[in-house]
């Protein structure tokens, strides 16, 4: 784990190591101090030397000025590098969860990725920071205190020996305990986040149900856990002060006892016992210190294991070793292929799938929710790989081309549109990055979205809200068909991407594409018969196969499923192009 976390370090390295050798500095000049404060006390002050009184202490101001300034310099260069690490981890783990597959961002939840990204990567910095400065302060002054008092008196010193196991023991037994409390509560800090992002995106139909109160509900019953958990963990984390305050009042008491005993003997003098009590203090405030970056680790330790899940996480989907690098046109094949989201065979969503479809067909794909529509067209850009069988493109297995490469040739639009804060014209460059004014208008001229967009005042250069929330569903549907377009695809996907749309448009949409991109192979996944009856083949799927191809007319004639849906649908009214 910490062999992965260090990767993060990188360009930090200086001030990873500056900050300990600074460290070690300040507590050498601190150390240093009581010696020879005590030295000023037996030779100078008890002998009454004027001459040695001040250049002791001279030398005692330097050196508590070269203390003061290495720890200037070492708090300098830990917050820099702890700032430094922390974007760097970010950074990182955003661009780990940019190269997962769906089934990758299946295995975490949307709001434990966000806070894997957040409170567990800035958990990770203040523990960070406290290792580099604080626990080496603290571990480097018990070892040069100790030293210096084993020069003093070596009776005494023994008691700084026997009181570390005890306090060892004790924080020992509390991580053991808390631990487990602190990995509870940030999964549920997980649900709590995902709570509050499932209420800001569903915010409209929350307040159109009137289910304030239910969510206000949900969030207390969650943040209370979270208070529950976190208590429990404090008030055994708390045995943590007392265990200290117990070994600094034993060691005090025991350091005057047998302190004061020696002097009476005449085996120790009064400055010795002053730079003996000087060391004791400062070993006693560094075991306190180090208790608290203990705990600090403790809490840190969870967070710094779920980060390092999702650095070691490996993507299902891998680049071959020499890739295809050109899709040659937008022919389709699928031959035998089984699917399964859990990859377990026994569990298939798609079963025994056997289709070809020719370069610049336009097919339509129709059948009842949970047939495997969407998951029939989502093998194609290899957004999962198939579980059993081959999905050729462009006459090879879609699994020895270069990722990007394929899906560059591939545009779907999704199910769910999304559209991202920023400008029209913004959103529609994620197509082509190099589009020209004349290309986006001529793409949004084939998505019927052009009218819309031409008719706000700012026109292409209207701000968009995140998710788009300040166009309707038929405009954002448009938009993201727009996008799709400017790829100059060769394949196009279309998953019930014109339902938010009028019959009237959604003809205009589909006559356009037989028009103007005759060489492009279009599949469209629609509920409306009337969105696919004029394709070359339509495919009627049912519990995860394909039960049927054919015309319209074909189908219409032969297949019952398709005869069910289309008599529903004209009984209702129809939406049937004449």
């Amino acid at each position: 784990m910490i062999k992965t976390l260090a990767k993060s370090i990188r360009q930090y390295k200086k001030e990873s190591l500056l900050s300990p050798v600074f460290m070690v500095l300040e507590v050498v000049m601190e150390v240093l101090l009581p010696f020879l404060m005590a030295s000023l006390i037996d030779r100078g002050i008890a002998e009454g030397n004027m001459n040695y009184i001040v250049k002791m202490s001279m030398i005692l101001l330097l050196f508590a000025i070269l203390s003061l300034t290495f720890g200037t310099l070492s708090g300098s260069c830990a917050a820099g590098a702890s700032a430094g690490f922390a974007a760097n981890l970010r950074h990182d783990l955003f661009v780990k969860i940019q190269s997962f597959s769906f089934s990758n961002l299946d295995r975490f939840s949307t709001a434990s990725l966000v806070t894997r990204l957040t409170t567990d990567t800035t958990n990770v910095q203040l523990a960070f920071q406290a290792i580099i400065r604080q626990a080496v302060r603290a571990v480097v002054m018990i070892g040069f205190a100790l030293t210096m008092a084993f020069r003093i008196n070596t009776q005494i010193s023994l008691i700084f020996v026997g009181i570390i196991p005890i306090l060892a023991s004790g924080l020992f037994l509390i991580t053991l305990k808390v631990h487990p409390i602190f990995v509870r509560a940030f999964k549920r800090y997980d649900r709590l986040n995902g709570i509050v992002g499932e209420n800001l995106h569903a915010i409209r139909v929350v307040k159109a149900y009137v289910r304030e109160d239910t969510e206000i509900q949900k969030f207390e019953d969650v943040s209370t856990d979270i208070y529950r958990d976190f208590t429990k963990a404090q008030k055994r984390v708390s045995f943590n002060m007392p265990l200290i305050q117990l070994c600094i009042y034993a060691s005090t008491l025991l350091i005057s006892w047998v302190g004061a005993r020696l002097i009476v003997g005449g085996a120790m003098s009064t400055g010795q016992l002053m730079s003996i009590i000087s060391f004791s203090m400062q070993i006693l405030m560094s075991l306190m210190l180090m208790s608290m970056v203990f705990v600090m680790i403790i809490i840190s330790r969870t967070s710094a294991e779920r980060i390092v899940a999702v650095l070691r996480e490996e993507s299902d989907l891998q680049n071959p070793a020499c890739p295809l690098m050109a899709v040659p046109d937008g022919s389709i094949r699928f031959e035998d292929v089984d699917f399964s989201y859990v990859g377990n065979q026994e569990k298939l969503c798609l079963s025994k799938a056997n289709l070809e479809i020719a370069s610049g067909e336009t097919i339509g794909v129709i059948g009842g929710t949970g047939s495997a529509k969407t998951t029939l067209v989502q093998l194609i850009p290899r957004l999962y790989d198939a579980t059993g069988g081959r999905v050729c493109v462009g006459g090879a297995d879609v699994r020895d081309y270069d990722i990007a490469t394929l899906r560059n040739a591939v545009a779907v639009v999704l199910q769910s549109n999304v559209l991202f804060s920023g400008t029209i014209r913004e959103n529609l460059c994620w197509g082509n990055a190099n589009a020209t004014d004349e290309e986006i208008r001529h793409a949004c001229r084939l998505a019927q979205a052009d009218g819309f967009i031409e008719a706000f005042p700012e026109g292409y250069d209207t701000h968009l809200e995140q998710g788009g929330t300040n166009v309707s569903g038929g405009q954002k549907q448009r938009l993201c068909i727009a996008r799709a377009l400017l790829k100059s695809p060769k394949i196009l996907i279309l998953d019930d991407s014109t339902s938010a749309v009028d019959t009237k448009t959604d003809a205009q949409i589909r006559r356009a594409f037989r028009e103007e991109l005759p060489n492009t192979t279009k599949l469209i996944i629609a509920q409306r018969i009337s969105s696919v009856q004029d394709a070359d083949r339509i495919i009627v799927m049912e519990d995860g196969k394909i039960n049927q191809a054919g015309t319209h007319a074909q189908l219409l004639a032969e297949n019952q499923i398709y005869q069910e849906v289309y008599h529903s649908q004209a009984q209702g009214g129809g939406d049937f192009d004449v």
